[in-house]
């Protein structure tokens, strides 16, 4: 489990292609290499994947993971490349402060960015930097998990939905996450990985249930 608090911002440094259906990625990252293990879970832009080598770097470490079809099929994961920067979050310990909500690593879909707005740009020298506000579209048969003033993960990262309208909904960045985050760099066209709560998830289901007789 993972709580969408990212941690570092990961770098792809190879991607390696084991016929059409896996692939292994290394991933070079700021974390301590003897806090990794091997088998260890690492959210990298929000999909939950295992660590299968790792080992020291100079500021750093770096790990392994491996990415099969559905993966591939189904997330990002497929489209990165060297240079690729993405968010990196380690698993929940028991006792660690839960700063987003519970966020399984197990995405349900992907959203697309339909516009981003700069809402203030901080006075020069104040060191606030900007504010920015995503509007996204997510798949019909996922909108109807999203609502406002809920939680939702997107690329790895917990933010609260702001307004909803049908299968669009807006979230609203403050200038830290878009420092310590990738989404610096989204811009409209992108695609983001996206885990719906697990909360909203359960409801709809239960709802569902009622209106069939269970």
């Amino acid at each position: 489990m993972f709580t969408g608090i990212v941690t570092d911002i990961g770098t792809i440094v190879s991607v390696e292609a084991h016929g059409t259906s896996l692939k292994r990625l290394r991933i070079e990252s700021t974390y301590d290499a003897s806090t990794i293990a091997m088998g260890a879970s690492i959210a990298c832009a929000g999909v939950c994947l295992t660590v299968v080598a790792f080992g020291p770097l100079p500021n750093g470490a770096w790990f392994e993971v491996d990415a099969a079809a559905e993966t591939l099929a189904l997330t990002t994961v497929g489209q990165w490349v060297s240079g690729s920067r993405i968010n990196l979050e380690r698993a929940l310990k028991i006792g660690d402060e839960l700063g987003g909500h519970l966020v399984s690593g197990h995405v349900d879909g992907l959203a697309e960015v339909i516009a981003r707005e700069e809402v203030t740009a901080g006075e020069a020298g104040s060191g606030w930097g900007a504010t920015a506000r995503f509007t996204l579209k997510v798949p019909r048969s996922l909108a109807k998990f999203i609502v406002e003033k809920g939680s939702v993960a997107l690329d790895g990262t917990s933010l609260t939905i702001n307004t909803v309208r049908g299968d669009q909904f807006t979230v609203l960045l403050i200038p830290h996450t878009l420092q310590v985050t990738s989404w610096g760099s989204v811009r409209a066209g992108q695609h983001l990985n996206l885990e719906v709560d697990q909360m909203a998830r359960y409801a709809a289901r239960l709802a569902e249930a009622r209106a069939e007789g269970y």
